[in-house]
């Protein structure tokens, strides 16, 4: 299982959950509109989730229907950068990322 950071993380990139996790698993850059966590590096610790002040942070298998999508998107970033922030800027501008 990992941890998945949602829309509520766009355009707020607080990093507490960066500073918190134990294994450097969460990553953002200055081209990033959010943080995204690493799918095979996290080891489910739950440190994140309960740092993050926005809640954007969820189990995998509880995020919520509505966003889940962004399951899929941590795990893009992670393969693809350019690909993933264009897909987070469409979501931004299309208002689907705030539920």
């Amino acid at each position: 299982m990992t941890f998945v950071i949602t829309n509520a993380c766009i355009d707020v990139k607080d990093a507490s959950c960066v500073e918190v996790c134990p294994v450097d698993c969460i990553y953002q850059e200055d081209d990033d509109r959010m943080c995204f966590v690493h799918p095979t590096d996290c080891i489910d610790c739950a440190a994140c989730e309960s740092a993050c002040p926005v809640g954007a942070i969820f189990a995998d298998r509880n995020v919520p229907k509505e966003v889940s999508h962004f399951t899929a998107l941590n795990a893009l970033y992670f393969k693809d950068k350019t690909a993933a922030r264009a897909e987070v800027d469409r979501l931004a501008s299309s208002g689907q990322s705030v539920t």
